[in-house]
């Protein structure tokens, strides 16, 4: 039976166990999602991405609207089998891409008319045409189209913003409806409103009121000094549906998740963990190290001596430098492997922990050790 179930919450927080049974399988709830922008997490093959136990990954309606092109992509079988992942893959609708081109777009009622980063050729996408291409995709999870208001914007151009972004998903559902074979797909509505609290408490309702299958925290992690995200987070998750899925766009620091599944949101996904490996930094318990440093040069141990990844099981740190500072590419394979699994690990022990009621306690525990060893990156 497909749908979302909650399994269970924790017994001192808002953090909570589900699953969403999906066409592709099952999503164990809290999830982090490796990011696979362009139909691959950069350096890792699917293998891999299995291997370090990847149950979802995200893929972006943007760039795969511009090349290859979703037709193509649907002509091919659609992006599971066109990227070999037979596991479920969350799809973004392309606006926040769209909407980071300030210079080269044009917003109207109707959707949004950009110039492509790739060749500056005019394209245009609406509420249906983003669903359409997701379809095309076969997106396990699919994304309305939004606006997501740049930090700090007035109080007057977020209120026009939210009405649009509503108008929008309005439409995006409609068109939804009238789908085919969404048995085991899902559309999220996405939760804008800036840092105002009554628009976001607006932007919830309205979006409850069409009904979606799960909902999207939007707009956070976008410059703002990190007490106010955790204030906006803190309200917003409180307004959403017990029995739907809860997921935080874009945000992946392991202290901010730990403060969201605390908060009660269940999905995560950031380009964190692979970008950052392949500038050189590895995540461990006791924070992140530079594997640049000096210090490194002659260490035989490996990133953690806990990890189970195939680059803690194979591999010194020393090589892991010497890679690095040779500019090999089996540097950015070996970082990412870690840092991916490291964030999954991460996962499936805060989902132990809420099933054992001590998630506050795991919290505590991971916090102390990670931040009085963190090294500035």
């Amino acid at each position: 039976m497909f749908g979302y179930k909650l399994l269970k919450k924790d017994c001192d927080t808002k953090a909570r166990r589900g699953v969403l049974k999906t066409a592709h399988g099952d999503i164990e709830t809290p999830i982090f999602m490796p990011v696979g922008t362009q139909a691959t997490v950069k350096a890792l093959t699917p293998e891999q991405l299995n291997n370090c136990n990847a149950q979802v990954i995200l893929g972006n309606t943007y760039h795969l609207f511009l090349r290859p092109g979703y037709k193509i992509i649907e002509k091919l079988g659609g992006l599971h089998k066109f990227m070999n992942w037979n596991k479920p893959i969350l799809t973004d609708s392309g606006g926040y891409q769209v909407f980071s081109l300030s210079e080269l777009r044009k917003i109207s009622e109707e959707g949004v008319e950009f110039k492509s980063h790739l060749d500056g050729s005019r394209k245009f996408l609406s509420p249906e045409i983003a669903l359409d291409i997701q379809n095309s995709l076969n997106s396990d999870i699919v994304m309305v189209l939004d606006e997501c208001p740049p930090y700090p914007s007035t109080y007057d151009y977020i209120n026009l913003s939210l009405a649009l972004t509503t108008k929008w998903a309005k439409r995006a559902r409609n068109a939804w409806n009238f789908s085919v074979e969404k048995d085991g797909r899902y559309q999220f509505g996405i939760v804008q409103g800036g840092m105002i609290k009554e628009l976001r408490r607006k932007a919830t309702s309205e979006l409850i009121e069409i009904g979606f299958d799960g909902y999207a925290i939007g707009g956070l992690s976008v410059g703002e000094p990190k007490n106010l995200m955790y204030d906006v987070l803190s309200y917003s998750v409180e307004w959403l549906p017990d029995d739907k899925p809860r997921y935080l766009m874009g945000v992946g620091k392991p202290e901010d998740i730990l403060y969201a599944v605390e908060q009660g949101v269940d999905m995560f996904d950031c380009v964190l963990p692979t970008r950052n490996a392949r500038n050189g930094q590895l995540f461990t318990k006791q924070g992140p190290i530079n594997i640049k440093r000096e210090e490194f040069k002659l260490d035989e141990k490996p990133i953690e001596e806990e990890c189970d990844c195939y680059t803690c099981k194979n591999f010194s740190r020393a090589y892991l430098r010497h890679l690095f500072h040779s500019k090999e590419i089996l540097s950015a394979v070996l970082n990412t492997i870690h840092n991916v699994r490291f964030f999954l690990r991460l996962m499936e022990e805060i989902r132990n922990s809420i099933e054992q009621g001590k998630f506050s306690e795991y919290k505590r525990s991971f916090l102390n050790n990670y931040k009085k060893n963190s090294e500035v990156f």
